[in-house]
């Protein structure tokens, strides 16, 4: 097979990806923001969260070219995964796959643009185990394409070379990120039948301090009805470690604040006035925003 030929199979085996994608995709226009969608079961669409407005109507744009209004079923920041309702008499839905794409293989991203199909051709340039995000939450694994999304094409859904959905596109901090489909089917699941994501909380406004022997989260306000609260926790206490393990700053605190942790006991030293303190608290749930 010749080099013109072989383009043009891959040219016409893309073109096919993306057009039997397309009728599953759509735009999602929210208050001045564009992204975009997929149908993941009837009535229901998944969007990247950041790519969608903190208020306002939301409109869905279809392949066909109709409008319908949604609303927002759930949505969990630390994943970047928002959840869509939309009145539908019947319809489809994505199956989605888990498998991990190989390193260097080709991905199409199909996206929408006012209803108009969109696609970006990229390369898997990472593909490894699961992670966390820097809000907290748990990624199945860490796929990522070596090509910057148009704010349109965010929350669009990511096809391997063999046309299997695998994911959702949506905006790193320097790299496109793909959410993947097991990621995906756990939180819009939960999403579905909760409505939000369960999130650990201790109930306390903590500003991190320089200790001689390394940093501390000083208490600088509390929820007198949180779980600090009743642990015994006051303002002006200075946490400096967590089950024996040294505080190491807020980021690594807010990881750990995962919906696992609702209802665990954490043991909790600190400083009161210079002198050491040893609390058990009991983790709650974050009150819904």
């Amino acid at each position: 097979m010749s080099d013109l030929s072989a383009l043009a199979s891959l040219s016409s085996a893309l073109t096919a990806t993306v057009a039997q994608a397309a009728p599953a995709v759509v735009s999602v226009h929210s208050h001045r923001a564009r992204a975009t969608g997929f149908l993941w079961k009837p009535g229901l669409i998944v969007t990247a969260d950041e790519g969608l407005a903190d208020e306002g109507e939301i409109a869905l744009m279809f392949a066909d070219g109709s409008t319908r209004p949604a609303t927002v079923a759930g949505r969990d920041h630390t994943t970047d995964i928002a959840l869509l309702r939309y009145d539908a008499i019947a319809g489809g839905a994505t199956r989605l796959t888990g498998e991990l794409p190989a390193l260097g293989s080709l991905a199409v991203v199909a996206a929408a643009d006012h209803g108009a199909p969109t696609a970006a051709l990229a390369m898997i340039s990472k593909s490894t185990g699961p992670w966390r995000s820097l809000r907290g939450g748990e990624i199945d694994a860490r796929i990522e394409l070596d090509t910057r999304l148009r704010h349109s094409q965010e929350g669009g859904l990511v096809l391997s070379a063999e046309g299997k959905a695998i994911g959702m596109a949506v905006m790193g901090p320097r790299r496109t990120l793909v959410i993947p489909a097991a990621t995906i089917e756990r939180v819009a699941g939960r999403l579905e039948s909760h409505g939000r994501i369960a999130r650990g909380y201790l109930g306390v406004g903590l500003q991190p301090v320089k200790l001689d022997d390394g940093v501390g989260a000083m208490v600088m306000s509390i929820d007198k009805n949180g779980p600090a609260a009743a642990a015994g926790l006051r303002q002006g206490d200075v946490i400096t470690a967590l089950n024996n393990q040294t505080f190491s700053g807020m980021r690594a605190l807010m990881r750990e604040l995962g919906p696992a942790s609702v209802g665990a006991v954490v043991d909790v030293a600190g400083l009161r006035g210079g002198e050491p303190i040893r609390l058990a608290l009991t983790i709650g749930e974050r009150p819904a925003a």
